[in-house]
């Protein structure tokens, strides 16, 4: 079975999630502003989600989990949650 692990950073408005971006582009650490930033519980852990296996996350979440570039920061990408930053940072 699939797996993917993947890191995020949720927050409430689309402009919000594209300013986070620019910031990780310049340099800005990932799990830091995600700390900073996300309203999700997972933003203790820097945004860390774990292993997860397809259909685990809501659609969206998990379309990206399983086909975007390891390495690459993807969103703001809408859920039922708000607009998330997502990086997977492993699959198999």
């Amino acid at each position: 079975m699939a797996t993917a692990e993947a890191r995020h950073i949720l927050v409430k408005t689309q402009e919000e999630g594209e300013r986070i971006k620019q910031e990780i582009a310049d340099g800005g650490d990932f799990a830091a502003l995600a700390r900073k930033y996300s309203s999700c519980p997972s933003s203790r852990s820097g945004g860390d989600l774990g292993a997860f296996g397809p259909g685990q996350m809501v659609k969206e979440f998990d379309h990206v989990c399983f086909t975007a570039p390891v390495g690459v920061v993807q969103g703001p990408v809408k859920t039922q949650f708000g607009y998330h930053l997502i990086e997977v940072t492993k699959r198999s």
